[in-house]
């Protein structure tokens, strides 16, 4: 497999709630609101708007997330991401533009923050 390929997409207009768990990776463009679990990558297009808890090992945001972010391996912010919640990662990179409201923690320790809460 790709490393880029994506496994399932959420479109534009796509209204979405509960829980999401995948492997691999994911892209969401419409609305989602709950949890994702994974140890793959989340890719938040431009139009998506997402709301709950996100623990994951990789994200790249482009578009609006109100919540609580964690992941383990780096998050990237591109120019048009809103974040407004917490988000503990590693390593973080972020383009000119991209905006956070809210803290950031980033001491490493998010491998224990990930993994999937008890029912």
């Amino acid at each position: 497999m790709a490393k880029d390929e994506i496994n399932a997409f959420l479109g534009s207009g796509t209204i979405y709630e509960g829980k999401l768990n995948f492997q691999g990776s994911v892209r969401i463009d419409g609305n989602f609101t709950g949890e994702v679990f994974s140890e793959g990558t989340l890719v938040v297009g431009k139009d998506a708007k997402m709301k709950g808890q996100i623990r994951v090992s990789q994200m790249i945001l482009s578009g609006h997330i109100t919540g609580e972010v964690y992941a383990t391996d780096r998050v990237v912010l591109h120019k048009t991401a809103n974040l407004v919640g917490t988000l503990h990662t590693p390593a973080l990179v972020m383009e000119e533009g991209a905006k956070i409201e809210g803290q950031i923690s980033m001491n490493g320790n998010t491998e224990a923050m990930v993994a999937e809460p008890a029912a």
